[in-house]
């Protein structure tokens, strides 16, 4: 008897995990969705919200089909909802524009956890109900209610992880944003330095030309990487000493 009752025992929580595994990968997408689209909302400017939401975006249509096959249907409309939402931020012409899409998408990204959760909990359910015999039933509960508080503690846990790894990205972004800065205003200090010794020689060289300055385009170059911001400014000193030649040869024909 004792053996039979282990059998069936080993049965059960072999397939509460069996099912557990199943919602796992669906789950990760979703919270990959949910902590995206936060962090979309939290960004401070159009380039970070659209990049962020684009990664939420890619997220809810991995997690789609599978909460499609999962059968749970709230949980894949919520997923459904928020891929359309999220599909018109790219197109978006304002940050406001952008940020209205975003925060409705972010709260069926929750909703969509909620959901799931509670769908993986009623899967589960089920099928204890068909492998275990009527006589352990009490066994089952007591089984399943440490088992729900394990998953608690495992959401919790995966939650966080996801939490940090945001963050890190965050901090990487802004790691990124401050060396583009630096390079910005070094080249621009190169660039001024440049402007004020052309125009001493052409003043020596009594000359009445003027090299100018470029037009400043600091704001937009910020959005570009790092080699395309290198390439930029070394064609700016490139222009700015053919125009200094360029006025130099106009002052010797004068």
């Amino acid at each position: 008897m004792k053996k039979h009752y282990l059998f069936f025992v080993i049965v059960i929580i072999y397939s509460k995990f069996q099912a557990q595994e199943q919602f796992n990968d669906v789950d990760s997408d979703l919270v990959y969705a949910y902590s995206h689209v936060k962090s979309a909302y939290k960004s401070n400017n159009i380039t970070h919200l659209k990049y962020y939401a684009n990664r939420s975006l890619e997220a809810f249509k991995r997690a789609k089909p599978k909460l499609k096959a999962c059968n749970c249907e709230t949980a894949y409309d919520n997923a459904y909802d928020g891929i359309e939402l999220l599909a018109h931020v790219d197109n978006a012409e304002t940050f406001e524009d952008g940020r209205f899409y975003v925060k409705r998408a972010r709260d069926l990204a929750k909703q969509s956890i909620i959901e799931l959760d509670k769908c993986t909990v009623g899967n589960t359910a089920k099928k204890t109900e068909e492998a275990a015999p009527e006589t352990l039933n009490n066994d089952i509960a007591t089984l399943q209610h440490e088992q729900n508080k394990l998953k608690e503690m495992q959401e919790e846990l995966r939650l966080k992880g996801q939490q940090i790894k945001a963050k890190i990205e965050e901090q990487k972004q802004k790691e990124l944003d401050l060396k583009k800065e630096q390079l910005i205003n070094s080249y621009n200090e190169v660039i001024a330095t440049n402007i004020k010794t052309y125009n001493e020689l052409l003043e020596t060289c009594n000359c009445k030309y003027e090299v100018f300055k470029p037009i400043d385009k600091t704001e937009t170059i910020k959005t570009k990487s790092v080699e395309e911001i290198k390439t930029y400014f070394v064609n700016g000193l490139k222009d700015l000493t053919s125009n200094y030649l360029s006025q130099l040869e106009l002052c010797d024909v004068d």
